[in-house]
């Protein structure tokens, strides 16, 4: 895995990561996302279903927490979670915790973290964490850490004691790493942990590039967990601390304008789990992304929205701090009884399935009379929104037009 870096505009990174997976064929170009799944699928979608998206990451993340209690069907399967979810042609990335569902705190302990599945708490060690990588024989995964610093009131000494816990897994981690033949062309990612504490966020950076690891994940920064001015700096001190030349991904935030925040801080990749969250909620992304508007386009929207998203501001606020259940400005909630009779598509000018297909009203229906296929043609609607969100902050940056970008996904949170 390489960090090619072809331009730096206003603190972003653009370029790509390139010689991905066992093969070395794929690349991701930056700043980029994961592509969120559950078990090993896309939620609400089969396959091929998934494959009518264009331009889906190269990279595929899977979830210690969705995958540990299948650890002994893995293990009599002896080929990887890749060919026994039937992913085809993709690079695995593992995480400990799956970004979409909840974690209770206070299940750590100085040689244990726990993940939840839907059996319950599975306690994990180092030793078993590593015989699960090695069952689950990932591309990259990041290394066990102790991130339970985002509670209120967390102390000084807690957050030290992360901070020493996750090198310590991460230490013991790189010696089981060499000696599994499982593990052995893959990559480790360390995670660099410190909560809203910058002596040792520092600390957890600076400590952590000194080992043999191939990337970097930035963890504790979960929306909500922090405000967004003390999250940038964090994020911007920490990212001077690591090498230039090494990818650094971001856990636990996927909200639009958290990502524009991020990525000016030096963040390379982000986790998809926000069209979920939006499909889950019965709502359809919809923020504007197009730095250059079309009239006419501007004309077919105006009649209702700016009416529509003003009522939504009002009743849900402005998704800044919001809880990760709580609807956002970025979205619209289609079981409200005003799209009943709306026929027009989720986001005009939109080319996804639902968008050339269907209407608002229909999508509507499929929700009041909770229909599976609402959830289908949502996450489908909503993954090729996101997506494209992020080619378009792409572009922004080769054109050196990242504040147009900011201003037009930011819209929704000026005087409405």
């Amino acid at each position: 895995m390489k960090l090619e870096i072809s331009q730096v505009v206003q603190g972003c990174r653009l370029g790509a990561l390139t010689g991905l997976g066992k093969t070395a064929q794929h690349s991701l170009e930056t700043p980029g996302c994961l592509l969120y799944t559950r078990c090993g699928s896309v939620p609400h979608l089969t396959q091929d279903t998934l494959h009518t998206l264009t331009s889906l990451p190269a990279v595929t993340q899977l979830t210690l927490a969705t995958l540990a209690e299948h650890q002994e069907v893995l293990e009599e399967f002896k080929e990887g979670a890749r060919k026994f979810a039937g992913l085809h042609d993709t690079v695995v990335y593992c995480s400990l915790h799956d970004p979409a569902a909840p974690n209770p705190p206070g299940y750590i302990t100085n040689k244990t973290v726990s993940v939840w599945g839907s059996g319950g708490r599975i306690e994990l060690t180092v030793a078993r964490y590593m015989a699960l990588q090695a069952a689950i024989q990932p591309d990259w995964y990041q290394s066990m850490a102790d991130g339970e610093t985002g509670q209120e009131n967390t102390s000084r000494k807690r957050v030290r004691k992360a901070v020493d816990r996750t090198l310590s897994h991460l230490d013991e981690c790189l010696v089981l790493h060499q000696k599994m033949q499982e593990l052995k062309e893959v990559e480790i990612f360390g995670v660099v942990e410190g909560g809203d504490v910058r002596e040792e966020r520092l600390r957890s950076a600076r400590e952590t590039a000194k080992r043999p690891v191939t990337g970097f994940v930035l963890d504790g920064f979960q929306s909500g967990v922090m405000g967004a001015d003390l999250r940038s700096q964090l994020i911007a001190a920490t990212t001077a601390e690591l090498p230039q030349d090494k990818p650094r991904l971001l856990q636990g935030v996927g909200r639009p304008d958290e990502v524009l925040d991020c990525v000016e801080a030096g963040v390379d990749l982000f986790e998809s789990f926000f069209p979920y969250q939006a499909t889950e909620r019965g709502c359809a992304l919809c923020f504007d992304f197009n730095i250059e508007p079309d009239p006419e386009r501007a004309v077919l929207n105006s009649d209702k929205e700016e009416i529509i998203t003003g009522e939504l501001l009002r009743e849900n606020g402005d998704g800044s701090g919001d809880a990760p259940g709580k609807m956002t400005c970025f979205e619209k909630d289609l079981r409200d009884k005003r799209y009943r009779e709306d026929f027009r598509p989720l986001v005009l000018g939109c080319s996804c399935y639902c968008c050339r297909n269907h209407q608002r009203a229909y999508v509507h229906h499929l929700l009041v009379t909770n229909e599976l296929l609402a959830g289908v043609l949502l996450m489908l609607h909503n993954t090729a929104h996101y997506l494209s969100f992020f080619q378009a902050l792409r572009r922004a940056l080769a054109q050196d037009r990242l504040p147009d970008l900011k201003k037009q996904v930011l819209q929704c949170h000026q005087g409405q």
